[in-house]
Formats: structure tokens, C-alpha cells, sequence
């Protein structure tokens, strides 16, 4: 008996991580762990130094795409997580009276950091509403939330379940302007869309190096504006393989939020995965997740049955969409995708509870989520508009 023609396997999870990566960033982790192997800072061999350089490097690639101060303000976490609870946490000093604004469309990687300083009595909180359609928050309602004791705002700059980008600019200038830091998770912007750290008044923006960066897993940074590294506290203490004769923390960026041994093998990628970006330009790529949104709004405009969440047109949005079919559960939907199409999609929650409690999806155990890279054609979403509409149309007949 012949074996089953399987189809082709069509990733389309790229707000989870991204896959494929460029040749490129595998090319230089493999280099690595063959020809280098060594631990940045940690001696004075040839190794060691290249390896110290590749780090250096790739802050300063960082620091060129997102038009930071300096370089060296770009720290090495281990994923936006990370990097997320150094900029609220660090900014909460728990001997004096906090209060900290995020918004319903946030990540759990906002809402969790900032709820265990609530439990523990060290943070208020407010949560600004959303408009349940597009997702977007009204700045105004972020200028309405500020209090003489805020330490912060944070806001996910594009939700990993609607696609929405918010107006980070206009929300950046508030905060400048009532001297509030400003903190960004940009999961799922960063080499996604333009990012100007100093025109978007941006104080921390914390992304990973796993998503639209194209590097691999473990990786991630917070960039930290010159004068903030005065006022965010540590949250871990370790070795830096400088000024070892002190006891004590480094004082100096970015040693003072590196403490141990950095993943290496994974920056190397990281940093080959920024370069690709800097050659394509992040506006050419920017360009193409729109056309991609173009095609996946027009074939997803007719198909009876189907919901999908976030702003109707291509303005505020990004490559990336929830759907719901009629008699279908998310897990349920994404199975079929895959076993009679091949195509990867992430159903669920999305960590990020109040964001479908906003859109009204929570009831049903929330959506299948499709997101997109630069290695996606039109074809590619064409192919998964027409899976999702003879989907729906089985129901429907």
C-alpha cells in the first residue's frame, strides 16, 4: 500500500518564534560552537576576544536599527520576558508608594511581573481599556491614568493576538512630558516595523532575539535610555569578568544588568539575524508584512463563519491574526489545519487573558492564531485564506 501524500508544512507561528531563520544566523552559531567556544570577558586569548567582539557588535547593529544613544545601553536578557520584569520591577522601589499603568491588550509578560508586585503590596496598578474592535488604547485615556506616585507605563506595543500597533509616539510623548518612564514590549514589533527609540520618546523597550529579529531562543535585550540605569535597581548580582577585585555590582553599562556568563552561541545568531535585517532595511520588510495583511484581510472579507479580531484595514495593524470558525474550538481548528493542509498555527490564549476578554473570545477558549515572516509569500497566505474558507464551508453546508 502506498503511503498518505502529507502536505506540505506551512509555518505560520511566527509571533510564537520565527522559522526558517536566514542561512546566515545558523552559519555564524555553528562557527561558533566549532571554531570559538569561548566565554566573553573571561580571558585574553584570541577566542575569548573575538567572542567579546561578536557581543559588541551586535549592540552596536542593535543600537543602529532602533536609533539608540549608545550601544552599550542595549542589555542582553534571556527573552523579552526577562528584560520585561528588569524595567518594571527595577523601577519599583518597594519602601515608598508605586503605581504603574498597563492596558487590556497587554502581554502576560506585562500583566504578571506587575500583579506579583500587587500581591506582595508593592505596586497599584491601572489597566486602560481598549476599543473591543481595533484593540487600540486612546493615549488620552493613558494621560487621564497618570498619578503624582506612577513609576511607569507599559504598553505592548503590537498585541500577538489582534495585530493592533498602538500610537507608541503620541503615548511616549505623555509620558516625557509628565516625566513618567516609558516602558515598551516589543515582542512583536521589533524588525517587524520602524522603531526610533528617541522620536518615540521610548525610555526601556524590551524585545526578544527569537521573533522578527530572526535569531534563536534565549535570546533577547533591554534597551535602557541614557540617565535610567540611575534609578532601575538590579535585580540579579553575579561575576561580570570586569573589575573583579570589587565585591560589588558594576555601576557601569551593560555589565551592571549582565551578571554571569552570556548565551553566546545564541547572540552570535542573534547578531547575524540583526545584520539581515539592517541589509533588507526594516522598511522594505515593513512593506512586505503589508501586502501579506492585504491578502490575508481580502481572502478573509467573505468567508461565512468566520471572526476575525483587530482593525478592519491594513492601518495599525500587523502580520498577525486571530481567527474563529462556527462549530469549531481553537485546538480543534488548528489540528485540521494541519492535518489536511499542513499549515502551523497557534491556538489558545496567547498569554494574554485580558486582551480576549477585550475582544470577546475568552467564552470560547480563545481564537487559532496565524502570524507571518519575511520568508511568507502572498501565494503562502492565499493558500491559507482558501484553507480557512473550505473550513468554514464545510460547516456552513
Amino acid at each position: 500500500m502506498d503511503s498518505p501524500v502529507l502536505p506540505r508544512r506551512l509555518y505560520m507561528d511566527n509571533a510564537a518564534t520565527s522559522f526558517p531563520k536566514p542561512k546566515v544566523v545558523i552559519e555564524s552559531m555553528v562557527r561558533y560552537a566549532t571554531e570559538l567556544g569561548a566565554s566573553a570577558g573571561r580571558g585574553a586569548y584570541r577566542e575569548a576576544v573575538e567572542t567579546s567582539n561578536i557581543l559588541g557588535e551586535c549592540r552596536r547593529r542593535l543600537n543602529q536599527l532602533f536609533h539608540g544613544e549608545k550601544a552599550e545601553h542595549f542589555v542582553f536578557t534571556l527573552n523579552c520576558s526577562d528584560a520585561l520584569n528588569l524595567a518594571i520591577k527595577g523601577l519599583v522601589d518597594p519602601k515608598k508608594k508605586n503605581h504603574g499603568i498597563c492596558t487590556h491588550i497587554d502581554h502576560n509578560s506585562i500583566l504578571r511581573p506587575m500583579n506579583a508586585m500587587e500581591d506582595q503590596g508593592w505596586l497599584e496598578q491601572t489597566r486602560v481599556k481598549v476599543d473591543p474592535i481595533s484593540g487600540l488604547v486612546d493615549p488620552e485615556d493613558i494621560r487621564k491614568a497618570i498619578r503624582p506616585e506612577t513609576r511607569f507605563i507599559a504598553i505592548t506595543h503590537a498585541s500577538n493576538v489582534t495585530g493592533t500597533i498602538q500610537p507608541i509616539r503620541e503615548i511616549g510623548r505623555i509620558a516625557r512630558e509628565c516625566a513618567v518612564p516609558f516602558i515598551v514590549d516589543a515582542a512583536q514589533s521589533a524588525g517587524h516595523v520602524p522603531i526610533d527609540v528617541r522620536e518615540d520618546c521610548i525610555d526601556l523597550m524590551a524585545a526578544p532575539g527569537h521573533k522578527a529579529l530572526l535569531g534563536p531562543l534565549g535570546t533577547g535585550f533591554l534597551y535602557i535610555r541614557p540617565g535610567l540605569e540611575k534609578i532601575l535597581r538590579t535585580l540579579r548580582e553575579g561575576g561580570t569578568g570586569s573589575v573583579s577585585e570589587l565585591d560589588r555590582q558594576p555601576e557601569f553599562l551593560p555589565d551592571k544588568y549582565e551578571p554571569g556568563s552570556h548565551n553566546a552561541i545564541g547572540i552570535a545568531g542573534l547578531n547575524e539575524g540583526v545584520k539581515w535585517i539592517l541589509d533588507q532595511t526594516v522598511e522594505k520588510l515593513a512593506s512586505h508584512d503589508l501586502d501579506l495583511v492585504r491578502t490575508m484581510l481580502e481572502g478573509l472579507s467573505d468567508i461565512k463563519g468566520l471572526t476575525y479580531y483587530g482593525p478592519r484595514g491594513v492601518k495599525n495593524r500587523l502580520g498577525v491574526f486571530s481567527v474563529r470558525i462556527e462549530g469549531f474550538e481553537p485546538y480543534e481548528l488548528a489540528a485540521v489545519l494541519e492535518s489536511h493542509y499542513g499549515i502551523l498555527t497557534r491556538p489558545g490564549i496567547h498569554c494574554a487573558p485580558l486582551a480576549h476578554q477585550a475582544i470577546g473570545t475568552t467564552e470560547y477558549g480563545g481564537t487559532t492564531s496565524l502570524s507571518f515572516s519575511p520568508f511568507l509569500s502572498k501565494q503562502d497566505v492565499k493558500f491559507a485564506t482558501d484553507a480557512l474558507a473550505e473550513v468554514a464551508g464545510e460547516v456552513v453546508s
